[in-house]
């Protein structure tokens, strides 16, 4: 899913070409006077790497005539901004589409809740179902493997079907005995190493489908409401989106998402509802093959993009985000979250970005 089968072929490719461009950008550190140039709505420059990255907001704030190959689509009972490829059918994106508000309770869910058992993550496969990871976290907790010496062991499920007669519990770092010999990693640690969790039908990496009989809840309410509302531009005409499973994306500061294709949903026509969290990234739209070269975009907080049909055939992938020296992009999340209680979820997001991938499964 997330890499071509010959690495070396990869490598060649128009794609990975791009991954690798933007990957490796570093902003022109300026000497001096800077220089005023005139450039088009809709694209950034940086040191020229950055002059070809479309732009939504900007083009949103222009309010003049569109690049080439860019419309707006305009969809009745829709009442938010929507922008389209022309050579891209099935893509559309929804700039803005999140209140401050709405983002900040998302990620908020998205590090509190949407971790939490049933629900499967990439640390489920080493440590078993971990409960209240964030509230660990955020009390400076270890977590510890404990012997079951005394009563029979616990079996727990690692996630690829195999048991494991493995325990692990979090403690204060008191509870540790100076010189005591267990295995242990910092709840803050964990959190760093979280890279994604699954809602509703749970996918199994493992076998790329979704797994109906590993244990799950239905998505959020909440959240199955808001990707209905916001999949309506990309819906076959009186038809409805039905939200069954999810999939949450945690990005550090390095982190990238390779060039892959989203296919195993029964049904393409309808759409992948993704939302954006936190730190701006660079995303890649490119073709059924990794030799077309990619468009690339920039998605920030509370934007929303859209892939049906057609635009779920293609190639995407994130190179890059941007963390601190592009503050200001979230400086509106920075001071919502700016109260006690959320400083452990500020000093995350600021060099972190989420992504909550909603699906219909069948």
């Amino acid at each position: 899913m997330y890499g071509a089968s010959d690495p070396a072929a990869a490598e060649r490719t128009a794609f990975r070409r791009a991954e690798k461009q933007y990957k490796r950008y570093k902003p022109a550190k300026l000497k001096g006077r800077s220089r005023s140039r005139s450039k088009p709505a809709g694209v950034e420059g940086g040191g020229g790497d950055l002059s070809a990255v479309v732009d939504f907001h900007a083009l949103l704030a222009a309010y003049g005539e569109l690049p080439a190959g860019i419309c707006r689509s305009d969809c009745a009972g829709f009442d938010r901004p929507v922008f389209c490829f022309l050579d891209r059918p099935g893509f559309y994106f929804i700039p803005g589409a999140l209140s401050t508000e709405e983002q900040c309770y998302w990620i908020r869910e998205s590090l509190k809740t949407f971790p939490q058992p049933p629900n499967r993550t990439n640390l489920t496969a080493i440590y078993g179902s971990i409960s209240d990871l964030f509230i660990a976290a955020k009390n400076q907790k270890i977590l510890v493997e404990v012997e079951n010496s005394d009563v029979q062991e616990k079996e727990q499920n690692n996630g690829d079907g195999k048991m494991e007669s493995r325990n692990f519990k979090f403690v204060e770092d008191l509870e540790i005995q100076k010189g005591e010999d267990c295995r242990s990693t910092r709840a803050t640690t964990l959190m760093r190493k979280l890279r994604w969790s699954t809602l509703g039908l749970q996918f199994d990496w493992s076998k790329r489908n979704y797994d109906v009989s590993l244990p799950h809840k239905k998505i959020p309410d909440a959240l199955a409401s808001l990707a209905k509302n916001m999949a309506i531009p990309a819906m076959p005409f009186g038809e409805e989106f039905k939200p069954e499973a999810a999939i949450v994306n945690y990005y550090g500061p390095s982190d990238m998402l390779g060039g892959h294709v989203d296919d195993m949903e029964a049904d393409w026509t309808k759409p992948i509802v993704s939302i954006s969290l936190g730190c701006k990234c660079i995303f890649l739209l490119g073709g059924k093959t990794r030799d077309e070269v990619p468009t690339a975009m920039f998605l920030r907080s509370g934007d929303i993009v859209l892939m049906a049909g057609e635009a779920r055939e293609r190639f995407h992938g994130v190179p890059r985000i941007f963390t601190e020296s592009n503050q200001q992009e979230i400086s509106a999340l920075v001071s919502q979250l700016s109260g006690e209680d959320d400083c452990f979820i500020l000093d995350y997001i600021k060099n972190s970005r989420i992504n909550i991938n909603i699906r219909q499964v069948y």
